[in-house]
């Protein structure tokens, strides 16, 4: 199977790209997704490896702030069964989990590619993420799309 690329998108707030540089091994769980069709890319569609754009999202300077890939396989998310965490799921069980999610291990940090840019580049118009009305956290992104991101705005 053809490795795929993902946007995965996270408030600074709750984990930053500098957060996710400091986490053991540079790895997080990407917890506290409840919705059902970014639940099913974790579970259904990621593998390890896959290439995962790290955005930066609900912040003053919304962008690309870092290069990642997917390092576990789907597993339950912990917080759905936690009666403290905002993420509980009164609904979920240990035996019959709702939400997923995948390990996320980064591989570099850029200088943020901003929302703002990202519009100006033709290559990128059809961008899941820039859709208007797009609201998903989890979004695939083309293979073409994905290339010219690495060579032409990270450099990589």
């Amino acid at each position: 199977m053809d490795m795929r690329y993902w946007l995965m998108k996270s408030e600074p707030g709750d984990v930053s790209i500098d957060d996710l540089a400091n986490f053991p091994n540079q790895t997080v769980a990407w917890y506290g997704v409840r919705n059902y069709q970014a639940r099913n890319f974790m579970r259904d569609q990621m593998k390890v490896g896959d290439g995962v754009l790290f955005y930066h999202s609900n912040c003053k300077v919304p962008g690309i702030a870092g290069i990642a890939h997917v390092s576990s396989v789907a597993y339950p998310d912990a917080t759905q069964f936690d009666a403290k965490n905002k993420y509980f799921d009164p609904k979920a069980t240990r035996e019959t989990p709702r939400w997923f999610n995948v390990d996320v291990q980064l591989m570099k940090k850029i200088d943020i590619i901003t929302l703002e840019a990202m519009r100006t580049y033709p290559e990128l118009a059809n961008m899941r993420t820039l859709q208007k009305g797009n609201r998903l956290s989890i979004t695939p992104v083309d293979p073409v799309e994905w290339k010219f991101i690495l060579k032409h705005l990270v450099g990589v």
